[in-house]
């Protein structure tokens, strides 16, 4: 399974490095050079795990930090810097991440360290809700409006993906991506489980959840 990251680091031989090795362990990285461009890539796509270096321009590591939590960003952050002083790590755990790793760094360290957080945040959260839709992680159940329903895995696995990332939308790459990994399917098995997944979501209710934006991807949006 794929992992989506963004890296927020200003040394671009240093982002470079970072973003082909960790191409080799099947982690998509987007890249912003600036605190700035961090902020809005990662305020306008969902992420896996975000590395911030600190000592940015336009806005540093730890101000984006605090920025993203004040916004409700929950996405596991780590912190990649020379600064190695406590009293740097405390103001950096203060501003919300979760952990820090000081430069220079071993990489397979740090993919052992993405991989952790990535999965720690799955098992942190036991519970997604969208409007009256519910996900049960712990148990593998779902349901709307108190019904249950009953999904094949994949279907299951769609709606979790849609479901972590509402109210944005997941691009049908990024979706394929998540639920085949290095295998994608056909051009039309997406269209057919999302048909499913419609059906038993959407269909018995009368109130659609699950959107298309046409050229963007497919969004899990509460009722307006």
């Amino acid at each position: 399974m794929h992992i989506h990251l963004l890296l927020v680091e200003d040394n671009l031989d240093l982002a470079t490095t970072v973003i082909e090795y960790l191409a080799f362990s099947s982690i998509v990285c987007d890249h912003a050079s600036n605190g700035q461009a961090g902020l809005n890539l990662a305020l306008s796509q969902h992420y896996d795990v975000i590395l911030l270096d600190i000592m940015l321009p336009r806005l540093d590591g730890q101000q984006l930090c605090e920025r993203l939590r004040q916004q409700g960003v929950q996405t596991p952050i780590l912190m990649l810097t020379s600064l190695d002083a406590l009293s740097d790590k405390l103001a950096s755990f203060a501003a919300g991440a979760d952990d820090y790793l000081v430069k220079p760094f071993e990489l397979a360290e740090l993919v052992a360290r993405i991989r952790a957080l990535s999965m720690r945040r799955s098992g942190q959260t036991s519970r997604l809700q969208v409007d009256d839709l519910v996900m049960e992680l712990s148990t593998r159940k779902v349901s709307r409006a108190g019904q249950e329903l009953h999904l094949s895995p994949i279907c299951w696995s769609l709606l979790e993906h849609l479901m972590r990332a509402s109210p944005e939308p997941v691009s049908r790459e990024r979706l394929e991506a998540k639920v085949w990994g290095d295998e994608p399917p056909d051009s039309n098995t997406l269209k057919v489980h999302m048909h499913r997944l419609r059906k038993a979501v959407d269909k018995p209710f009368g109130r659609p959840l699950i959107h298309t934006l046409p050229g963007v991807g497919i969004q899990v949006k509460p009722h307006a």
